[in-house]
């Protein structure tokens, strides 16, 4: 019996103890219990949303950039295909130079060996028979005739052979523009589609504003593909 009391006051003092050492100082005021459960929790800001016309416009811009960019990739294409046929152009004119040269320097030793056999023919010339004189004249008459065929060929295909380079120069030229063009724009739509990005892409909105969006643009391509067809010649 003695030690059951032990035991009982024992747990006592214990539960005492840890009641001081949860409320050391002071004991705690009913009242401040009271306000804090009452007090309501602090609410969240509400997230601002963008309004339909700032979302429409983050949307026509978004698609704007990608119309843009399918655009300039089309013409990026059409710019490297253009750019193969003017190096195979260049190429062409660069073999045809090659050719026209090589003529040219034939011509020009033709032309030495019919001077220099026409002046051999004109020191032996009193000495020939005038069937053999007839004979190298009209040799000499038909080759000079061929060279003077030759030469005026080859002039009139130098002619020709510049216009085309002239021509190779001016598309050159116009390709090189291009391409520029083609820079200018890929850096100005790429600077747009930055500007979306801190414009439009952190910030929220209301999913029916996009629907009620997409909802209307449909009608405005429908209407448009029905003006479209009413508009067309009849077959």
């Amino acid at each position: 019996m003695k030690r059951s009391l032990l035991l009982l006051a024992a747990f006592a003092l214990t539960a005492a103890q840890a009641q001081v050492t949860n409320a050391p100082n002071a004991k705690a005021d009913p009242k401040s219990k009271q306000a804090a459960a009452a007090a309501p929790a602090a609410a969240k800001p509400k997230e601002k949303l963008m309004t339909r016309d700032e979302l429409r416009a983050c949307m026509d811009q978004r698609e704007a950039n990608d119309q843009e960019a399918v655009a300039i990739n089309a013409d990026m294409k059409a710019y490297k295909l253009n750019s193969e046929g003017l190096k195979t152009e260049h190429d062409r004119l660069e073999a045809a130079t090659v050719s026209l040269n090589a003529r040219t320097a034939a011509a020009k030793a033709e032309y030495d060996a019919i001077v220099k056999e026409n002046e051999e023919f004109k020191a032996a010339a009193p000495k020939m028979e005038k069937a053999d004189f007839e004979a190298k004249k009209k040799e000499l008459t038909d080759r000079g005739a061929a060279f003077e065929a030759a030469r005026d060929k080859i002039v009139a295909d130098s002619k020709q052979l510049n216009a085309e380079k002239d021509a190779l120069g001016t598309n050159i030229d116009k390709n090189n523009v291009t391409f520029k063009s083609l820079e200018d724009r890929r850096d100005a739509q790429l600077d747009k589609v930055d500007d979306w990005k801190a414009q439009c892409s952190k910030k929220k909105y209301d999913e029916n504003d996009e629907i009620a969006i997409n909802k209307e643009r449909a009608a405005k391509a429908k209407a448009a593909a029905a003006a479209a067809a009413a508009s067309a010649p009849a077959k």
